[in-house]
């Protein structure tokens, strides 16, 4: 069995065994005792990640001959955004990425300034927690080379994305979601803004997404407007680091 699914393999088991666990926890969920150990162990698998993981294992890649015949929009397909609708209709001219925080330079990169830096083409499989799967394309620019340029300082450890697609009516819930610096740095850790060859669609995350292949779909951010480097993720929302993680108890690490 190849590395890569045996991992999917043991992920996979491991969350049907936790399902059957949790599926008799009612009264355990309301014992402070037991929702501590819980986030203790999150913690722990957190840390032990980096101890199991090898920083520079690399995802699987594919020939073109593999390509899906299309690769479906996951999540939002237009942001209900004026800004974002506004930005689209110019064909994001005016669209612009700031990148602050825990950062020497804090940088604003047009579309073209990023387009200008090296660039990475990797064909990759997208795991859905939906349950679906393809293949594609993309061609972006590494984020260590945006990293490069910002000079992030030492005691950066996180790197977050906000995006302009809002989860709620009145847009003022936007999408974000976040890495650490080990993912950061990572050489299949992307800045996409081709699919397959072709500008990036609006559906697929334009006018720039998230590709940081050793993980789920969720973790692939779209539609991404500011990236701050940060020390802790507490400070954001409720502090477990992505907007699914926050609203529906997703694992911040989503390691395939």
């Amino acid at each position: 069995m190849h590395q890569y699914d045996r991992r999917r393999f043991f992920k996979r088991m491991m969350l049907g065994a936790s399902a059957v666990v949790l599926a008799g926890c009612d009264k355990l969920s309301n014992s402070q005792t037991f929702t501590g150990l819980l986030k203790t162990g999150e913690s722990f698998s957190k840390n032990a990640r980096g101890l199991l993981n090898n920083p520079k294992s690399m995802a699987q890649e594919f020939s073109e001959a593999d390509l899906s015949p299309s690769f479906r929009s996951n999540g939002t397909s237009m942001p209900n955004s004026a800004e974002y609708i506004a930005l689209e209709k110019n064909n994001f001219v005016d669209w612009s990425l700031e990148v602050n925080g825990l950062v020497e330079k804090p940088l604003k990169l047009t579309l073209a300034d990023i387009q200008a830096l090296p660039s990475r083409t990797q064909i990759t499989r997208h795991d859905c927690v939906e349950g679906w799967s393809a293949i594609g394309k993309w061609t972006g620019t590494p984020l260590h080379e945006i990293l490069d340029l910002a000079k992030p300082l030492t005691k950066a450890q996180y790197v977050v994305f906000y995006c302009a697609d809002p989860m709620n009516d009145d847009g003022t819930d936007k999408y974000y979601e976040s890495i650490d610096m080990v993912d950061a740095l990572h050489a299949q850790t992307i800045l996409a803004y081709k699919l397959n060859g072709e500008t990036l669609p609006v559906k697929n995350g334009a006018p720039i997404r998230l590709r940081v292949e050793r993980q789920l779909g969720y973790k692939q951010a779209k539609y991404i407007m500011r990236i701050e480097l940060v020390e802790k993720l507490d400070h954001i929302a409720q502090g477990k680091g992505g907007y699914w993680e926050d609203s529906a108890g997703y694992e911040w690490y989503a390691g395939i």
